[in-house]
């Protein structure tokens, strides 16, 4: 074969279900599990357990239209390919682009949360959080440019310990949460924001935690690199939400009961290490180090298979010619999009460089719902014979999601929507200068 082939040909196909749901565990266990749920329990208390069953449920009618596109549609991409495929240009174009963009500031939390809690645990001067965040950066873009198989086997390293860790927490803290339940879980439906009502709240907070099941997405965006999409594909996204959403309920549910949802809250504005905090007290020697060695893997594993994610979702956009065409081009054995993974690295890290981990979760969470509610519009498009599922499902997941998209701040929606018709002019330049009239 040759090399201009190989460069511009399909990636192999190396992952079956096991391989695929661990990336998408890698993916998912990180910033959620380890900061996404402090936020959401300082906007509904207790409640947060609710509101993962919420964010759980609109994700498996996510997951389930996400896994029928993938299924019936195995390239890299994910709903950048489906939009362009099932709906119209402009809307696949706006899929990816919020999925760079929502994504690649994830990529940096991630990053910059790995340096925080490193330097928490080691006692060390907040003041390296950037430099190291970047050093990250820089590793794992090197492992994801290797190509899937040597990232898989870190992914697979990554998650035994993170599971082990958050396996600690629910086990060692489990006694202290029941003994304090009455003081910390009742009333259930109490915010510890002023003048918060119940239903806003549970929602607000519903949102917030969706955003921290979305990594069974990266299983989509591979899909060009998995072994019997149609027949994989489905079965390893939902064996990842599941796996997931038991997790949270358990760590939501031992985290509060031990300590409350208001300081549960406080420590993860004044530290970005709540768990680790929580973990303190527990009264077991060296219980917070398990924490956060679980948490500064479970970030690199977040970091590693989101610049994966991105990577391919650049790699679709390049050969549809949204992005300069050079980074469409493989390695030598087309193992990697190694172009397209160094230009998201290097993104990520100029974000890493003046980001801060509070500034972002909320913002994803708009992008991310509107990125879903278009995974849902696809799927409702698919023709009869290739569907999976009933259709109920997409239509639950697009209504669930443009209604959970704005109960985010104003101010967060209003740039996300910002943010898109920047994208979309960038769109129309693009198509202008490929006819030929730049």
């Amino acid at each position: 074969m040759s090399d201009t082939a190989i460069g511009h040909g399909r990636l192999r196909r190396e992952l079956r279900v096991p391989g695929a749901a661990l990336m998408g565990l890698g993916s998912i266990l990180g910033t959620g599990i380890f900061v996404s749920v402090g936020i959401a329990a300082g906007v509904a208390g207790p409640a947060v357990i609710l509101a993962i069953l919420v964010a759980g449920a609109l994700a498996t009618c996510n997951a389930l239209s996400s896994a029928q596109l993938a299924a019936s549609h195995p390239l890299s991409g994910g709903t950048y390919e489906y939009g362009y495929r099932y709906l119209r240009p402009w809307l696949g174009f706006a899929a990816g682009w919020m999925f760079l963009c929502a994504k690649s500031a994830s990529a940096a939390t991630a990053a910059l949360g790995f340096a925080g809690y490193l330097l928490y645990g080691l006692g060390r001067d907040p003041g390296w959080r950037a430099p190291l965040a970047l050093a990250a950066v820089a590793a794992l873009t090197a492992v994801a440019a290797s190509g899937i198989r040597r990232s898989h086997h870190a992914n697979l390293a990554i998650v035994c310990v993170t599971l082990a860790a958050l396996g600690f927490f629910v086990v060692a803290g489990a006694p202290r949460a029941v003994a304090s339940w009455r003081q910390t879980m009742v009333p259930f439906f109490t915010s510890p924001l002023a003048g918060q009502e119940a239903l806003p709240a549970l929602l607000h907070a519903a949102a917030l935690m969706f955003v921290a099941f979305t990594g069974y997405a990266r299983i989509a965006t591979l899909g060009e690199e998995v072994v019997e999409p149609r027949r994989t594909i489905p079965r390893a996204i939902l064996l990842t939400l599941w796996v997931t959403a038991g997790i949270y309920v358990a760590v939501a549910a031992v985290a509060v009961g031990a300590a409350g949802a208001a300081p549960l809250a406080a420590a993860t504005r004044s530290q970005a290490a709540p768990l680790e905090v929580v973990a303190r007290g527990f009264g077991v020697p060296g219980g917070h180090w398990v924490l956060a060695a679980g948490a500064v893997t479970a970030m690199l594993g977040v970091l590693l298979n989101l610049l994966l994610g991105l990577s391919r979702v650049l790699l679709a956009m390049a050969r549809r010619g949204d992005m300069p065409a050079a980074l469409a081009r493989l390695d030598r054995q087309g193992r990697t999009p190694w172009r397209a993974v160094v230009v998201m690295g290097a993104a990520v890290a100029a974000l890493a460089a003046v980001g801060s981990v509070e500034a972002t979760w909320s913002f994803s969470a708009f992008t991310v719902l509107v990125y879903y509610a278009l995974t849902n519009g696809a799927a409702l498009a698919l023709p009869r014979q290739r569907r999976l599922y009933s259709p109920a499902w997409a239509w639950a997941g697009l209504l669930g999601c443009l209604g959970l998209a704005f109960w985010v701040e104003p101010a967060i929606w209003a740039s996300g929507l910002l943010l898109l018709l920047v994208g979309w002019g960038w769109h129309l330049l693009a198509r202008w200068r490929a006819a030929g009239h730049g």
